[in-house]
């Protein structure tokens, strides 16, 4: 029997019901929206007229959520380029070109690439490779999140996160099977 191929949507804001190009191969592992309305539910006071980082982007889904829920602008980035050229698609069908800059390479390169601080940070890299540290680790270097940005970190369940890590602290942490959603801030607020 053949799996259905996921269905990805906006769920809310001006770009509501707008469905997504997805992948035709397993690659990209989208965010649900079941997870994602969660994620958003979270992060609400974050988003009005937020500057945003989706990195490991794959579709571009929870960037364009974002903007549709009331971000000013996104950066987009991924490695693979078939990711970056769906997260393009998916961008151009939502109209949304004049607020995103996508950016193809691996994270490193798209962090240096990211000229301003950034509100929300969406990471979601492959799971149990250690990059959500060497992520943390460049932000902090590069000063990317503002003061009272946050940094929304999907991975799985079997790599926990610390609550206190490189200059951020966990605010939030949700589950959802073996996926887990860990949200972090800047500094070491007790």
């Amino acid at each position: 029997m053949k799996k259905e191929a996921a269905v990805l949507r906006i769920i809310a804001g001006e770009l509501k019901g707008r469905r997504l190009f997805t992948p035709k191969d397993s690659n990209i592992r989208p965010t649900t929206d079941k997870v994602k309305e969660s994620i958003f539910s979270m992060i609400a006071p974050y988003l009005e007229d937020a500057v945003v980082i989706d990195l490991f982007s794959g579709t571009g889904n929870l960037g364009l959520e974002a903007l549709s829920r009331g971000a000013e602008r996104c950066y987009f980035g991924d490695k693979s380029r078939s990711s970056m050229e769906l997260t393009r698609q998916n961008i151009a069908y939502c109209k949304q070109e004049d607020r995103t800059v996508a950016i193809l390479g691996d994270y490193e390169y798209v962090l240096r690439k990211i000229p301003e601080k950034a509100d929300l940070i969406f990471l979601d890299p492959p799971y149990g490779k250690g990059l959500l540290e060497h992520c943390l680790e460049l932000i902090a270097e590069r000063s990317l999140l503002s003061e009272d940005g946050i940094i929304v970190a999907e991975h799985g369940i079997k790599t926990p996160m610390e609550d206190k890590l490189l200059g951020f602290t966990k605010i939030k942490e949700k589950k959802y099977g073996t996926i887990v959603i860990s949200i972090y801030a800047l500094g070491n607020a007790d």
